[in-house]
């Protein structure tokens, strides 16, 4: 099943965005589907598609700012890119870009002029597996996380100053997403396994992920209410970190993750379920399921649980969108085709877009 991927709009910060799949209605039609409201696009038709295959509507954009194997900034950019984010650099920025493949993985940055143009790109992590998931912290690091058996996160610098340092308290399972939570001071982690569980880090102290404890989600099944249990051993050494707290909730399959406005929302990747955790009245609830379909597409998800199409990437029958992110001013939106117009697991045909046009702000 290919991902249709939607994007938190609206938020106080950019820099992230929410990845995850979507049933999407009749173009243009307005319908209630599993909590969503869908609406028609807010910027009008879409286009044909442009030069680069990208079908947006009147106004937008797109240029490809880098390709797998090609160079970029001075670097070669990687494979299969995954999850990213923006973070503020000076009068520019900076967009950091997981890679999901074996071995080789880490994450690569590209440093942006004020009008757009590449000013340099490098390294903030390597010799890693699979990183697919990330997030950005409220501090300004990039959480990059690995999508193996006994996985790790990595915290990272974006601007490449400090190496990179395993949080091995944020335990060791195949990660497939993160979220950082600045009013509860956690951080949210999902779990790609079949059974797998929705997790929070609860550090000693906020802004330091060194300590703390990892916590499972609970679901009670007198009330349906929710409690969180700790995770005796994060490392895993003798027990996956899901089956040690038999009360834990289980989830088929784990994806994206997003925190906003007090709810935590996920994707379970086997079912294309969209959970809401809400903080507040700590409840859990699927508010959309996904269903199969043949379109690459990225869609809006607003305030009220609204959402509309907004691109569509046309010709990379295999791939999927990731990394999806708004500069730090809101004008711009990088994601990625993960595997581009190639059917190919091993994603070397990526390419990572930016798109400009009349974006809110």
């Amino acid at each position: 099943m290919l991902r249709r991927t939607f994007v938190r709009t609206g938020e106080p910060a950019p820099g992230t965005a929410f990845a995850g799949p979507l049933r999407w209605g009749a173009a243009g039609a307005d319908a209630s589907r599993g909590g969503l409201a869908v609406l028609s696009g807010p910027y009008g038709p879409p286009r044909p598609p442009d030069a680069n295959g990208v079908v947006l509507p009147e106004g937008f954009s797109s240029r490809v700012v880098a390709r797998t194997g090609h160079r970029v900034g001075g670097v070669l950019w990687h494979p299969a890119p995954g999850d990213g984010a923006c973070f503020p650099d000076g009068d520019g920025w900076v967009y950091v870009s997981n890679s999901e493949i074996p071995l080789l993985g880490g994450a690569t940055a590209i440093r942006f002029r004020p009008d757009g143009s590449v000013h340099g790109a490098y390294r903030v992590l390597s010799g890693t597996d699979l990183n697919r998931a990330g997030a950005a912290t409220p501090w300004k690091t990039w959480l990059s996380c690995e999508e193996t058996a006994r996985g790790q996160v990595f915290e990272c610098d974006p601007y490449g100053v400090r190496a990179a340092m395993p949080r091995l308290a944020m335990g060791r399972f195949r990660h497939a997403g993160a979220a950082c939570d600045p009013v509860n001071r956690v951080v949210y982690l999902t779990e790609d396994e079949p059974d797998g569980c929705l997790y929070r880090f609860v550090p000693a102290c906020w802004g330091d992920l060194t300590t703390g404890r990892l916590e499972v989600l609970c679901v009670l099944p007198d009330d349906g209410s929710t409690a969180w249990r700790r995770v005796p051993n994060p490392a895993a050494l003798l027990e996956a970190t899901r089956h040690q707290v038999d009360a834990a909730h289980r989830f088929q399959g784990g994806g994206a993750c997003h925190y906003s406005a007090g709810v935590c929302l996920f994707a379970s990747g086997d079912d294309g379920r969209v959970w809401a955790y809400d903080t507040l009245r700590e409840r859990l609830e699927t508010v959309e399921t996904a269903e199969a379909g043949d379109l690459m597409e990225l869609v809006l998800a607003g305030p009220g649980r609204t959402a509309a199409p907004f691109l569509r990437v046309e010709g990379h029958p295999g791939s999927e969108i990731t990394g999806p992110a708004l500069s730090p001013d809101g004008a711009r939106l990088y994601f990625s085709s993960q595997r581009g117009r190639r059917d190919d697991a091993a994603g070397t045909d990526g390419v990572t877009y930016e798109i400009t046009g009349p974006f809110p702000r």
